[in-house]
């Protein structure tokens, strides 16, 4: 027979093996966090989800179609650093919460399905993600608490305040319906991060993202400031704007330049897309409904003692979903398919030799759900190579149906980040439009590029 928990209570677990597992009636996703006595994870392996379903002792396991899955999880294969495993649910909907629906229920069971301990998390309202449970050392034995810590923030907050490869989450409080800063960190013992804190800045604010470490500053959200990195200052004889009187800076001094016009498809010629530059996926007036992502690099060849040598360099392609500010699915080598059936990944190249595409990403702009507003494209170093190490990246868009390339966009020159942002696709109004971004973020696995995306997700 089970014994019921309430929130804040614990109990001893007395055998090696156990299964976590949830019961509630809206669409959600279980996860883990595997962190040390500090609160955080020590990388992004050790964050099991639907992307990567197995951690260190900690196992993601399928259920029936409609079910959430559970977590399987041995712990005697738990790393000594671990301190505690912190279940976690999500709700498929972001823009929904917990509060509309009846409280869920953790379960913790033996291997042989027997129940152990229930916890039915009562109290949750605005939150769509919630801290279930943990399992957790004490003198050298385990024990389950029950938490029902919830977020109103999702995924990202949670992943921010756990340490998943961020530099410093934003700094002010969220004020719906705009995301917002988080606030400085917690001054209470880290033995839980501080709830609802929005990992995305508003628009007039922005915060350094990325890992530790020399990162030069972003640019703001959307596109860079004008006259900012990325954009060249005004050569000798710059001309002088039209027209002369206020809002233009006294003679002598540099005019701002504007973000690279928005240029139109073309039927017979690809379009050359320059930094920033946007582009409607309209062609000859109609819009388009399927089209294909390619992206490609070849790895640098450098000549030693033996000859020429080819650096073994592993880059990955993904397409991370964004609502609003939110992301709500990936796909990726680890998920080739999200959930709606949208997007679809070719599949992963793991040296980037080969001519033309080394990874192509099928989008199906019919099927891509209404509340999803932008799609951003990124290219992560798996073994943490640097782009300094690659040449000739580029991504190009191909019309799904006829296959004839309609834009393309090209970097020259290597940059000393692991990751890469290239382009997104985003919706204004019943149009989608292509952007060139090509930015660098650190990271080597999409789950590290996300938190550093939202300065993208400002459209217009």
């Amino acid at each position: 027979m089970s014994a019921t928990l309430a929130k804040g209570q614990n109990g001893p677990l007395a055998m090696n093996d156990v299964v976590i597992s949830i019961q509630l009636t809206a669409p959600a996703d279980l996860s883990a966090l595997l962190v040390t006595e500090r609160g955080k994870v020590r990388s992004d392996a050790d964050f099991v989800f639907f992307n990567q379903p197995t951690g260190p002792g900690v196992n993601l396991q399928p259920a029936p179609a409609g079910q959430p899955a559970s977590l399987a999880v041995s712990l005697n294969a738990v790393p000594a650093d671990i301190d505690q495993i912190r279940a976690v649910i999500t709700l498929d909907d972001t823009n929904s919460n917990f509060g509309r629906f009846p409280a869920p229920t953790a379960i913790v069971s033996d291997a042989a399905g027997n129940r152990l301990y229930e916890y039915r998390i009562d109290g949750l309202n605005a939150e769509s993600i919630v801290i279930a449970l943990e399992l957790y050392r004490r003198q050298g034995a385990w024990k389950v608490r029950a938490v029902g810590q919830g977020y109103a923030g999702g995924f990202a907050a949670l992943v921010t305040d756990h340490g998943v490869s961020v530099d410093d989450a934003p700094a002010q409080a969220a004020q719906a319906p705009q995301p917002a800063q988080a606030p400085p960190p917690p001054q209470q013992p880290p033995a839980y991060p501080p709830p609802t804190t929005p990992a995305y800045p508003t628009q007039q604010q922005t915060p350094q993202y990325g890992p530790p470490g020399a990162y030069p500053p972003p640019p703001g959200p959307g596109h860079p400031p004008q006259g900012g990195p990325g954009y060249p200052p005004p050569g000798p004889g710059y001309p002088p704007p039209p027209g002369s009187g206020a809002g233009y800076p006294p003679p002598g001094q540099p005019v701002p330049q504007q973000p690279p016009a928005e240029v139109s498809l073309s039927k017979d010629r690809a379009v050359s897309l320059v930094k920033g530059q946007r582009v409607t996926l309209r062609k000859e007036g109609n819009a388009l409904t399927f089209v294909k992502m390619g992206l490609g690099w070849d790895p640098v060849r450098s000549r030693g003692m033996f000859g020429n040598r080819t650096v073994d360099i592993d880059l990955d392609a993904a397409v991370i979903l964004f609502a609003d500010m939110n992301p709500v699915d990936v796909a990726y080598y680890g998920q080739l398919i999200s959930k709606d059936g949208s997007i679809r990944h070719q599949g992963d190249n793991l040296t980037g030799e080969g001519e033309g595409d080394d990874e192509v990403i099928l989008v199906d702009l019919t099927r891509i759900p209404a509340h999803v507003t932008t799609l951003v494209f990124v290219v992560t170093s798996y073994k943490g190579h640097t782009f300094e190490q690659v040449q000739n990246a580029f991504c190009r868009l191909v019309d799904g149906v006829n296959n004839g390339e309609l834009a393309r966009y090209t970097l020259a020159g290597g940059m000393p980040f692991t990751g890469m942002a290239m382009a997104k696709l985003f919706r204004v109004g019943n149009d989608w439009k292509l952007q060139a971004l090509g930015e660098g973020i650190q990271a080597k696995h999409p789950g590290e590029a996300v938190p550093q995306l939202g300065r993208f997700l400002v459209n217009g």
